[in-house]
């Protein structure tokens, strides 16, 4: 992409879409959480999921409108996930149609990233999420119809640099030290909550969507709602986050989630503006338990067909596990571990570790510790080191300062990166890499 079309793409990527990716708790973030109603006017009483709320219902720390019976617990996630009710709800623009809620957000971030060493690589370039969502309550439950987009398939199909990370692949080739791009349809779908006791029967699916495997992805937890990188575990979490069809059934109870999905496992092709045949090849199961409003622990098993075009005929099991905390003041952080076994292949395990903190309105640090042992780092067949795992960990700190803007939130900041790798990888990525990315991210936030 060419530099000087960035100003303007930024710039035609809010005011051209209603709303272009999500926040946590009123700051430039990514979070997918409930929706959060305007103020009710005070002659007018609190009502939710189609009745009055109960004293004992009631939760100042969570936005009403979080769904039919949820959990004052919790906050809802991407996808069906859950996340620590303080989280909250998204502050966005609200819109009553009748019975009907319109929900609009988003964002546009600007980036200049330069990773130093062999393999490193430098790039400015633009990353973009929209979200609209329509949410009717009812006597008997609650529905919902989900939808986000992005713009980024307009930069190059290689992506951004992002040293050690790996998955998909530009042109036939796979991508190494490379983010892909992200599809211009992240989710189109639905989901129905039917009240059972004090919880929910659900259904949720669609052409596009996220099955019940893993944690919140990595753009929609408060933990990560400033860092400007996305993890290089991303494809052991969350890469799941974007599926061509996918069906979830489960139970929502006001401490805990059950749920089974089937959906399609390959992961989105090259073809990043349209939208793929949905299968049902895969299946995983995911339990949730919220013990408070601070706490939201997972743990989800899943076999996916053939996730890899790099691994054509290797089926993959994986496990995940996190655990998010956010108390409330400004404080969220996640601890996660997985471990996927190629079917026939390696097992590779990762873990990760991030916070972020809101010293006050305006100034918040950010940092992640990653470790992970990849084996797709030589994807030259050729190589000696083709397939051979090589641990490495990834640290990163950085700083954002949110400056308010009308009806927008600008956030700017950035990051320092370095790692710590086998004295083998040195001739390809020499003695010390390391990298940084600044970013100014536009939120649109009432």
């Amino acid at each position: 992409m060419k530099p000087y079309l960035i100003p303007a793409l930024l710039g035609a990527t809010l005011l051209s879409t209603p709303a272009l990716a999500q926040d946590h708790s009123g700051h430039p973030g990514h979070d997918m959480g409930a929706m959060q109603p305007p103020a009710p006017q005070p002659t007018q009483p609190s009502e939710h999921d189609g009745h009055k709320m109960a004293p004992e219902e009631e939760d100042p720390q969570v936005p009403c409108l979080t769904g039919a019976r949820l959990p004052r617990s919790s906050s809802e996630g991407s996808g069906t996930s859950r996340l620590p009710g303080n989280e909250g709800g998204m502050h966005g623009l609200h819109i009553m149609a009748g019975d009907w809620m319109l929900m609009a957000h988003g964002a546009a971030s600007l980036q200049y990233t330069d990773h130093k060493g062999p393999r490193g690589d430098d790039m400015t370039y633009v990353t973009s999420m929209a979200m609209l969502t329509a949410q009717r309550d009812t006597d008997w439950g609650r529905i919902q119809l989900k939808s986000m987009w992005s713009l980024e398939p307009l930069m190059d199909a290689r992506g951004y640099p992002n040293l050690f990370a790996t998955g998909e692949t530009a042109g036939g080739e796979p991508l190494v030290d490379r983010q892909h791009p992200h599809d211009l349809f992240m989710e189109l779908a639905a989901r129905i909550d039917v009240n059972v006791g004090a919880g929910s029967l659900f259904l949720y699916g669609g052409p596009v969507g996220e099955p019940a495997l893993g944690p919140s992805a990595f753009m929609h937890r408060g933990s990560a709602k400033y860092n400007p990188e996305p993890p290089i575990t991303h494809h052991w979490f969350d890469s799941t986050h974007i599926t061509y069809g996918v069906v979830t059934a489960g139970y929502s109870g006001r401490l805990f989630q059950l749920e089974a999905s089937a959906f399609r496992g390959a992961e989105p092709d090259e073809e990043r503006w349209a939208i793929e045949t949905p299968k049902l090849d895969s299946w995983s199961v995911r339990a949730t338990l919220n013990p408070s409003p601070a706490w939201s622990i997972q743990a989800s098993y899943g076999e996916i067909k053939e996730p890899e075009a790099t691994h054509p005929g290797e089926n993959e099991n994986r496990f995940a596990t996190s655990a998010h905390f956010d108390n409330g003041k400004g404080l969220s952080a996640m601890a996660a571990f997985s471990s996927k076994k190629r079917v026939p292949g390696n097992t590779l395990s990762a873990w990760l570790g991030e916070v972020n903190w809101d010293l006050d309105r305006h100034n918040s640090l950010f940092g992640r510790i990653e470790n992970v042992a990849n084996d797709e780092l030589f994807p030259d067949h050729a190589d000696p080191l083709h397939e051979v795992p090589f641990r490495v960990t990834k640290f990163q700190a950085g700083y954002a300062r949110r400056i308010p803007l009308g009806p927008f939130d600008l956030a700017l900041g950035g990051s320092l990166s370095t790692y710590a790798k086998p004295s083998a990888l040195d001739a390809a990525y020499g003695n010390n890499p390391w990298g940084y990315t600044l970013f100014a991210k536009l939120v649109l936030s009432r």
